[in-house]
């Protein structure tokens, strides 16, 4: 009986629809467009998919709980680090994707493909401010942009945006993050705004927030930045001085009922004659050498792969964040509740 059981559960979790998973608003409504739909009619059976905030907790109790519910994941970089090492996500297999040099070496991973490049920056109201901000500085100036401002919730940027703030380098704050007193004096400098922050956590957020006037400005993720200016006709702007960028990634949790076929979704959402229609709804980057070559030099001009835009941004530290993110996020939220 109980050997029945089992065999019934296994047939059921094997019966249960492909379901994708990614950071909802108007980027996923962008890959449900071009992706989702698209590798759903290709297969003939219907894909599901769900958003989430992120966190390699959420992902580490799926896989520990028995088989997942979620099988192809988007993550950021220290997810898919901490994971792969974890061993929560199904090897990849390359050779359904042309080989490992088709990609950006940042993009390339046993367990992880390149989906996005993506930059987080601060964003205005191009209708509302007559001068605009220029660096993390002015973000910290209350006195010449009075109002609220809002950050996602947590040290990840936070801590390396205070820093610039305080007139650390882009180039230099990894290294002042890691030398004594740089964490303190991060928390130091975020003390001196506290009270006009409010701290988002999806990355719909943010946008919102400025929409709507409850923030003069924001931290927010660059290609939501053109994807809400095309479908709400909003005119905000971003400020790539000071902005970090990163590679987000495309991963299959262990034990995944649908792992073959969340490979060959991967695989096609990889292709580059579908990975090149991105920028056409949201600025990201593009991980596919072949997909970035083909798109167009007006487009290319807002990704953050584009050399103008990395002249004074830097690249997300991932070993910093992997060795610290559980004692700095134990920081910082008794900071916030103090």
């Amino acid at each position: 009986m109980a050997a029945g059981l089992v065999l019934a559960g296994l047939s059921l979790a094997s019966a249960r629809d492909l379901t994708v998973v990614s950071w909802g608003g108007n980027y996923q409504d962008a890959q449900r467009k071009i992706y989702f739909k698209p590798f759903s009619a290709k297969i003939g059976k219907p894909v599901l998919d769900e958003s989430w905030d992120g966190g390699i907790g959420v992902l580490e109790a799926k896989v520990k709980a028995g088989t997942p519910n979620w099988d192809a994941v988007q993550v950021e970089a220290d997810e898919l680090a901490i994971g792969c090492a974890d061993g929560i996500y199904e090897p990849i297999d390359w050779s359904k994707l042309g080989g490992k040099d088709k990609f950006l070496d940042s993009a390339v991973s046993e367990c992880g493909v390149g989906a996005i490049v993506w930059s987080t920056m601060i964003t205005y109201d191009g209708d509302k401010l007559k001068e605009a901000p220029k660096s993390w500085a002015d973000f910290w100036d209350t006195k010449k942009f009075p109002g609220k401002r809002a950050l996602r919730r947590g040290p990840k940027y936070a801590l390396e945006f205070a820093l610039m703030a305080d007139g650390v380098a882009p180039k230099d704050v990894y290294t002042v993050l890691r030398a004594p007193g740089g964490v303190d004096r991060a928390f130091k400098k975020l003390d001196a705004i506290k009270g006009d922050m409010i701290w988002w956590e999806s990355g719909a957020q943010p946008l919102q927030l400025l929409k709507s006037g409850q923030v003069v400005m924001t931290s927010a993720y660059n290609g939501r930045i053109t994807g809400i200016n095309k479908t709400e006709g909003t005119h905000f702007k971003g400020v790539w001085p000071g902005s970090i960028y990163a590679v987000d990634s495309w991963v299959i949790l262990k034990g995944s009922p649908n792992k073959d076929e969340a490979m060959d979704f991967i695989a096609f959402a990889s292709q580059p004659e579908n990975q090149s229609k991105l920028p056409l709804d949201i600025a990201y980057g593009l991980p596919n050498k072949a997909a970035a070559a083909a798109v167009p030099a007006d487009l290319a001009a807002d990704l953050p792969t584009n050399p103008a835009n990395m002249t004074d941004s830097i690249s997300i530290d991932i070993d910093f964040w992997n060795d610290n993110i559980e004692d700095l996020t134990k920081r910082f939220n008794a900071w916030l509740g103090q």
